[in-house]
């Protein structure tokens, strides 16, 4: 079980021009040296201790428009076998990985989807097969979980750089074709719960304060 995290503010993934794209899988199969690749030129993650994640930021041209991209990594979070809920929140398109010389990360890529649909039932997802350069005879094998899902599948390495930048800009496309086309249900959800928690609060507030008046006009 996840330890429960303070909520960071997500409220910036409101706006037009910022997507977010998260990042599942068991632990070592390579999701940060995947993003690391993606961005190199010695880039160094924002690490948000905090809440178990690190962040790493992107600005990307699509259709003639500046977008920012953030990708959450799991930074640790993952050895739980699952994650808390603020990292799900808001969420645009997600990079499902696992390592083929390691079975039971593909194995558990059913756990992972799992879990991303019962707190993003709509948004795409891509799943990766990394570390490719072990062994280039996976490339010609059958991974049927993706194809039973209808998801998309690649063969890449974080080493090599094999089919990287391919699976980030696809990601990030199909981030802001989603964000562009959906009317998501959980956010919708989530955003009415966050309403009615400050309206409670403030009835609350009105009530002590009701309350303390009548206590001090009863004083004689």
């Amino acid at each position: 079980m996840a330890t429960p995290l303070p909520e960071p503010d997500q409220d910036k993934y409101d706006a037009d021009e910022r997507v977010k794209i998260i990042c599942l899988g068991d632990s070592a199969v390579g999701k940060s040296k995947l993003m690391e690749r993606f961005l190199m030129d010695g880039y160094r993650p924002q690490q948000l201790s905090t809440y178990a994640l690190n962040l790493y930021q992107h600005s990307a041209t699509v259709g003639g428009r500046s977008v920012l991209v953030d990708f959450w990594d799991t930074a640790g979070q993952e050895r739980f076998q699952s994650m808390h809920p603020s990292y799900y929140h808001k969420a645009h398109a997600c990079i499902m990985v696992f390592d083929v010389q390691r079975k039971v990360t593909y194995k558990n890529l059913a756990n992972w989807y799992k879990e991303l649909r019962d707190y993003r039932p709509e948004i795409p997802c891509l799943v990766v097969a990394n570390k490719i350069d072990a062994d280039a005879k996976v490339t010609q094998k059958s991974f049927n979980f993706a194809k039973k899902q209808g998801l998309p599948l690649y063969f890449v390495s974080a080493a090599d750089g094999t089919n990287v930048v391919k699976v980030f800009k696809e990601a990030i496309h199909k981030a802001i074709s989603y964000k562009q086309n959906s009317r998501d249900f959980m956010d919708e959800v989530m955003r009415e719960l966050e309403n009615f928690e400050l309206e409670q609060t403030e009835q609350d507030s009105e009530k002590e304060d009701e309350e303390e008046e009548e206590e001090e006009g009863a004083v004689p």
